[in-house]
């Protein structure tokens, strides 16, 4: 068997990956699939087949996927704790080949490539089927040929530099999105209404709840993603959907030279829009990303690790706090003036 377990603290959007990478795994092996932690999944919105249930994964060996991490100075945590890159694991399928019925393995790790699932995409629809009583006439009604529906994640990103999509980004995706429909409206999807406010004043933003804003997006024909897993799969399974336009770099839009944190995000069908205004498809950023590797990305893994407390550590975070506090100043200023 091959099984997956929920994790207190992971995102709905993160506890999806883990759940689809793992069942498609377990099909291609043609072996049984099972979940443990289901307490934690949060998805009572979407009628899943969770497998067999696991209440005790201490008589199942433990695989985790590979990872890969760099040590920049963009931020304390890149700089304490890596800043994660890793692709698929080459190592997985090969283990998992050797996997027999009766052998018992659970995986953990990130699990957001394409390479886990992408041969499974019309099961997928199946398997993330939307429950009726959540998919009303009101999300249906975002199913439009003016209207584009921009995600903006906050919370915990709110307040980092190196995550938080700046305005540039929103702004030149919806200019993009104006070359469709001149006509076109925009509406924010977003679990922090305060910061999407802030951020993009004068758009309508709203947050239905998790279930809400996951059909929001699953109904929107035209779509700009943040970097966050949580529209991943409402935009992969939508049967609708037209475009969409993600960040290019992925969770590190804002600092990268070309690294891609992680390269797993780089999904067929999406186009990525880059700090220079263009877009780009996943074959020319996987092709960048090569040559990347080749030539710049040897110099970024000799960097060691700072050690959390430590002077330099502390500096570093001091510096960018600095930087946090002047750009959310700037912006302040900037819509007083506007008024």
């Amino acid at each position: 068997m091959i099984g997956v377990e929920f994790l207190k603290g992971q995102g709905l959007g993160n506890r999806l990956f883990c759940y689809i990478s793992a069942k498609c795994i377990a099909e291609d092996l043609g072996v049984p699939f099972g979940t443990a932690g289901r307490e934690y999944l949060g998805a009572d919105f979407l009628d899943m087949d969770l497998g067999d249930e696991i209440t005790d994964v201490s008589g199942f060996s433990r695989y985790d996927e590979k990872e890969e991490r760099i040590y920049l100075r963009d931020s304390v945590h890149d700089a304490v704790h890596g800043c994660y890159i890793a692709g698929v694991d080459p190592v997985l399928a090969a283990k998992l080949s050797n996997c027999a019925e009766q052998d018992n393995i659970m995986l953990y790790g990130n699990l957001q490539s394409e390479e886990y699932f992408g041969r499974h995409k019309e099961e997928i629809r199946q398997w993330l089927r939307v429950k009726p009583a959540f998919d009303s006439a009101e999300y249906a009604a975002y199913t439009a040929d003016d209207l584009c529906i921009l995600n903006v994640r906050g919370g915990e990103y709110a307040d980092k530099n190196e995550l938080f999509l700046e305005k540039k980004y929103w702004k030149d995706a919806m200019e993009i999105m104006r070359g469709v429909n001149r006509s076109m409206r925009f509406m924010i999807v977003t679990d922090d209404v305060d910061a999407a406010s802030r951020l993009l004043p004068g758009i309508e933003v709203h947050h239905f709840g998790a279930a809400g804003d996951y059909c929001a997006i699953r109904n929107a024909r035209y779509l700009i993603a943040s970097n966050s897993s949580f529209a991943f799969f409402p935009a992969y399974t939508s049967t609708v959907l037209r475009r969409i336009i993600a960040p290019k770099y992925w969770a590190r839009h804002n600092v990268s030279d070309g690294y891609w944190a992680s390269e797993q995000n780089i999904y067929d069908g999406f186009e990525y829009l880059g700090k220079d205004g263009k877009l780009y498809d996943a074959a020319d950023c996987r092709a960048e990303l090569s040559e990347y590797k080749r030539i710049k990305l040897p110099e970024k893994q000799a960097l060691m690790p700072l050690e959390a407390g430590s002077r330099e550590a502390l500096a570093l975070g001091k510096k960018y706090e600095r930087e946090r506090l002047l750009k959310k100043a700037v912006a302040k200023l900037g819509r007083t003036f506007a008024k």
